[in-house]
């Protein structure tokens, strides 16, 4: 393992270890906001201090100047809200209280890039027990982070993406250990990582997830981008409706040092709220998203009168979302160049009613690119299998790509996995749009169209598996065989009984 690996796995296991702190006192969906915004707090103060101390060596003790040169940092640290102050003062009374303020002091002091990031959170709160617990609590916490291996300076762990590695890193292990919920902030990465293959990013496109999550898909589109070319020519947009989820998303663009991003804090249906100078609905070269699925409560009752018109082809049922969402995103791309690549249930792809209506349009339209089977156990919170279904707005054929890729996966005992050679399948056979026996499936409009615009994909991709013919002449003859052999063990048996004395007809025992 070479040492960046050495350092990147100390820094995840001393991090994912402070949350022992608040196990067994505090629910993880609870405690992973206070673990991931210390860590931002650790990364800013460390940083932060690494920068002033180069200063010092080059320019001698000159505060004065060095307070000026520390105006062009990414951002400003205020006096006293340092991570190291916080520390210093763990063992007075009024732990959170401190916390809270240093936290309102560094918004307000980067208010540009990190408005109401923290006003979701208060280390002060009552969730972490009364007065006492909560003051023990914290000072435990800073004390875990004041561990070697998590000091972040730059000078120690130079220019590794470790920071937002190590975000990712306890999102995820969060994300598996908070059920139901964790499909509201995570996507796992290994299909994150597929779907921005598929949409293939690139330098100069204006990247969108609309249900963004702690904004990992968009993460993984742009690395899609930086691992071409290493361009950061590009630009991130989101929006979140859990205000703090959102905050997750604007800390890991910090970590993962992007600031070309535009994350907003709403309700995407009811509030879209990526507008163009115009008011209307902002266009993307690329739009991707894992929305919730099934969403019960979407927007239903104004969508009728949707001032964007994006309901059109009509309106989603009231108690599945599902819809609302893609429909959404085909009305931000552009116009010749947008693709799109959404997770959805696989009820998307052959409920009728509504939903059936507005399918039928989008196939006929010939905006669906492809239908992507998923494997079972995927996704964090949920055990059912799901899809990708994939858009594009510079179609060359009038076809429909099926691939099911349900079969092959890691296993796993409570989560599956795609592996690398599962991804590098999927999206060969995407590339190459070839029909692959028992895998995938060219389907022209005429053949969706006499299923009745049903796109469940076994009516599609022939995954059935003969059974070998059964020679029912030679099983007859085993069977004789066996029953000879049974017959003569029996006679065998008989005589090791009477030679003990029993009397087998009458039932005598000796």
């Amino acid at each position: 393992m070479s040492n960046d690996a050495v350092k990147q796995e100390q820094i995840n296991k001393a991090v994912w270890n402070a949350c022992d702190t608040f196990r067994g006192t505090v629910d993880p969906s609870i405690y992973k906001d206070y673990v991931l915004t210390m860590l931002f707090v650790k990364y800013l103060s460390d940083v932060w201090q690494d920068h002033y101390d180069n200063y010092v060596a080059e320019y001698g003790d000159t505060p004065e100047l060095i307070e000026e040169l520390m105006k062009n940092e990414r951002f400003v640290l205020p006096r006293g809200s340092s991570f190291y102050d916080l520390h210093d003062k763990r063992h007075e009374p009024g732990n959170g209280e401190r916390i809270d303020k240093a936290l309102h002091a560094i918004e307000e002091a980067n208010i540009v890039k990190l408005a109401d990031v923290f006003q979701d959170i208060s280390f002060n709160s009552t969730k972490l027990g009364d007065e006492k617990q909560k003051n023990e609590l914290l000072r435990y916490i800073l004390e875990d982070f004041l561990r070697p291996e998590l000091n972040l300076r730059p000078s120690r762990i130079g220019k590794l993406d470790v920071i937002g590695n190590a975000y990712e890193y306890l999102i995820k292990n969060f994300a598996a250990t908070s059920g139901k919920k964790a499909g509201e902030f995570y996507t796992p990465p290994e299909v994150s990582e597929l779907m921005a293959e598929i949409v293939d990013p690139q330098a100069g496109d204006e990247i969108c997830d609309p249900a963004c999550g702690s904004a990992s898909l968009l993460l993984k589109c742009a690395n899609q981008i930086r691992k071409e070319d290493g361009s950061k020519k590009f630009a991130l947009f989101g929006q979140e409706a859990i205000g703090s989820t959102w905050a997750l998303a604007k800390m890991n663009m910090f970590l993962h040092g992007i600031d070309n991003h535009k994350l907003e804090w709403g309700d995407t249906i009811r509030n879209p709220l990526l507008l163009d100078e115009n008011g209307g609905l902002k266009h993307f070269e690329v739009v991707v998203a894992n929305p919730p699925f099934s969403l019960e409560k979407w927007g239903y009752e104004g969508a009728d009168g949707d001032p964007y018109a994006r309901f059109r082809r009509g309106v989603p049922p009231k108690s599945k979302g599902d819809y609302a969402f893609i429909l959404h995103m085909i009305e931000t791309l552009k116009p010749k160049t947008g693709r799109m690549a959404v997770v959805v249930p696989h009820g998307v792809l052959f409920r009728g009613s509504a939903e059936g209506k507005i399918r039928k349009k989008l196939i006929e339209e010939n905006l669906l690119d492809a239908v992507i089977g998923l494997p079972e156990k995927l996704f964090y919170g949920t055990g059912i299998p799901a899809a990708i279904l994939v858009f594009r707005k510079d179609k060359t054929d009038n076809k429909v790509l099926f691939i099911d890729a349900s079969r092959e996966f890691q296993s796993g005992k409570n989560q599956n996995q795609l592996s690398d050679d599962n991804i590098a399948k999927v999206v060969d056979t995407y590339k190459q749009r070839d029909t692959r026996d028992k895998y995938s499936y060219l389907a022209s409009l005429d053949e969706i169209q006499e299923n009745d615009f049903n796109l469940n994909i076994p009516r599609y991709v022939d995954t059935f598996e003969e059974e070998e013919e059964i020679d029912l002449m030679a099983v007859q003859a085993e069977r004789k065989e066996i029953e000879a052999e049974i017959a003569k063990l029996n006679e065998q048996m008989d005589g090791y009984l009477k030679e003990l004395g029993f009397d087998l007809e009458n039932g005598v025992r000796p």
